[in-house]
């Protein structure tokens, strides 16, 4: 059988019983829609990742989205982000009218050059929102302490990173406000949609619990504009039976990224893990010149591959007449150049040398 790029079977074949129970009860209760497990799980990602609040979503874009609307980004505002990232970091900000001001990526790390954001404040800067891409977060303290110096609030768009580390915290409580994704092949994923806002501040918490619900305070009472933004409840029901798991997950991507990089070392340049974060390895990217043509080998030996991502977002046309930027060479480089090789808690080191060897071969 051909090798799984994200193994969802062999995840749901180990925790069946408990992922079967927790649907059958909310079946059972019947309250689709901000039943108890909502409340629940938001009580259990609070003690995982320390934050005060966390705020269950329909999904990481709308996790972002509420969080920008919470700090009350307005047209022609300008949030300065990276151009290498999922559409979904870009397009919130577009959709609330304000202007992605692209910073550029470190190119061993795929992650916004710290050390670049400062040139990109102006007086329009309303928010800086760092990417902690392929489950590793970027260089949080660094840009907190830009933003300090500038009173801008920070959003970590940490959608592959849930269960990483930086510095000994979790991500997600790295800065005012820490949002993720639960889509299914996350590292903490669901069987559908899903996301999850943080903060420790009470009164951000506070606005964007009302924004999720159409900006409601109280019943058909409502003191804000908001979304329609809630998490169901049976996807809720299906990351509580995950999270029992999640460490043992965790710890098991720690490994087999480590073991990809031994294999791999001198062989095939990797993005790199710094010293003082671990990564959740959402995605385990090489740096190739060949990639069309290695895609296709693999493929042929019956191994998926992706690319995270191909065009940087300040080339995408729906979006480069709408955003700033300047110097962006090492995102338009390194777009070039990754690729994703299968990755999940699953996977096996017989899977990984099998890999490896038809990478290299």
């Amino acid at each position: 059988m051909a090798i799984q790029f994200v193994d969802l079977k062999a995840q749901y074949s180990a925790l069946r019983e408990p992922i079967n129970a927790r649907i059958q009860a909310v079946l059972d209760h019947g309250q689709y829609i901000m039943g108890p497990e909502v409340a629940e799980l938001e009580k259990r990602l609070e003690a995982y990742t320390g934050a005060r609040h966390c705020i269950t979503v329909a999904s990481g874009t709308e996790a972002l989205l509420i969080a920008l609307m919470a700090l009350d980004i307005k047209p022609g505002d300008e949030i300065i982000t990276t151009p290498f990232t999922f559409v979904a970091t870009a397009e919130v900000i577009v959709l609330l009218g304000a202007i992605p001001v692209f910073v550029d990526i470190e190119p061993d790390t795929c992650n916004i050059d710290a050390n670049k954001i400062e040139a990109a404040i102006t007086p329009l800067t309303k928010a800086i929102m760092p990417v902690s891409l392929y489950g590793q977060p970027a260089d949080m303290e660094e840009i907190n302490a830009i933003a300090a110096r500038h009173g801008l609030p920070v959003i970590e768009d940490a959608a592959q990173s849930f269960g990483a580390e930086y510095r000994g915290r979790k991500s997600c409580n790295l800065s005012a406000i820490g949002c993720t994704s639960f889509f299914p092949s996350k590292p903490l994923g669901c069987y559908g949609d899903g996301g999850a806002i943080f903060t420790s501040d009470d009164d951000l918490a506070k606005a964007m619990r009302e924004i999720r619900v159409h900006g409601q305070e109280k019943r058909y009472h409502h003191t804000r504009i908001g979304v329609g933004g809630r998490m169901d409840t049976l996807q809720c029901a299906i990351v509580l039976a995950k999270l029992d798991r999640f460490d043992w997950e965790v710890e098991q991507r720690k490994a087999l990224g480590a073991f990809y990089n031994k294999l791999l070392a001198a062989k095939v340049p990797v993005v790199t893990q710094r010293a003082d974060r671990t990564s959740v390895f959402a995605q385990y990217t090489v740096f190739v010149d060949d990639r069309e043509s290695l895609q296709l080998r693999l493929k042929d030996a019956g191994v998926p591959t992706a690319v995270h991502y191909p065009i940087p977002l300040n080339f995408q046309p729906a979006y480069k007449l709408l955003c700033k930027g300047g110097d962006l060479q090492f995102s338009d480089r390194m777009a070039k150049k990754v690729m994703s090789l299968p990755m999940s808690a699953d996977l096996s080191e017989e899977d990984i040398r099998l890999i490896v060897s038809i990478l290299c071969g």
